[in-house]
């Protein structure tokens, strides 16, 4: 299934990194709200959402090198703890809330917000 229709057509390679890790983590934080609210389908929705941005991000041709690596790793790590035992023992919320925090500062100064 595709959630983001119109990026997955093209529309999401002409944001930054930035930008589109800002996206990413919005539907991070849905996932975590939903979660916190023992809404499991709502939380598991909005994750497959991100982890959608999260791989066009991935395929975007911008994002190499040192780029790619971190992308990869953070896809490895939501999913541990998300969806399976959090072997790497993430344990609370705060920390990917943080981490994509970052990243929608970043974009709002960009855009002069």
């Amino acid at each position: 299934m595709i959630f983001h229709k119109e990026a997955a057509e093209g529309r999401w390679f002409k944001f930054t990194l930035m930008e589109q890790l800002a996206n990413v983590g919005s539907d991070i934080e849905r996932a975590i709200v939903w979660k916190n609210r023992g809404n499991k389908e709502y939380s598991e929705n909005a994750f497959f959402r991100a982890l959608e941005l999260l791989s066009l991000t991935i395929i975007d041709k911008k994002n190499k090198g040192p780029r790619l690596r971190e992308l990869c790793r953070v896809r490895e790590f939501l999913i541990d703890y998300f969806l399976f035992d959090n072997q790497y023992s993430f344990t609370d919320d705060k920390f990917w809330q943080a981490y994509f925090y970052n990243f929608a500062y970043a974009a709002a100064i960009a855009k002069g917000r």
